[in-house]
């Protein structure tokens, strides 16, 4: 069995934990363990995150 953990790191990217990527037609991206996604818009290497987002984006904060 197979059990993923999505990480949203504070003002940065989500870590993607023991999962795999896949693209839209379903082919294998990245097999690696840990897996930084994008989740500012900034990064020119998206889905993967590659710290554009420093100084640039900030968390939303519910409370």
């Amino acid at each position: 069995m197979i059990v993923a953990e999505i990480k949203v790191l504070d003002n940065g990217p989500l870590l993607v934990s023991g999962a795999t990527l896949l693209d839209g037609e379903g082919d294998t991206m990245e097999t690696k363990e840990q897996i930084y996604l994008c989740r500012c818009g900034l990064s020119a290497n998206k889905p993967y995150c590659n710290g554009a987002h420093k100084g640039q984006f900030e968390s939303q904060v519910r409370d």
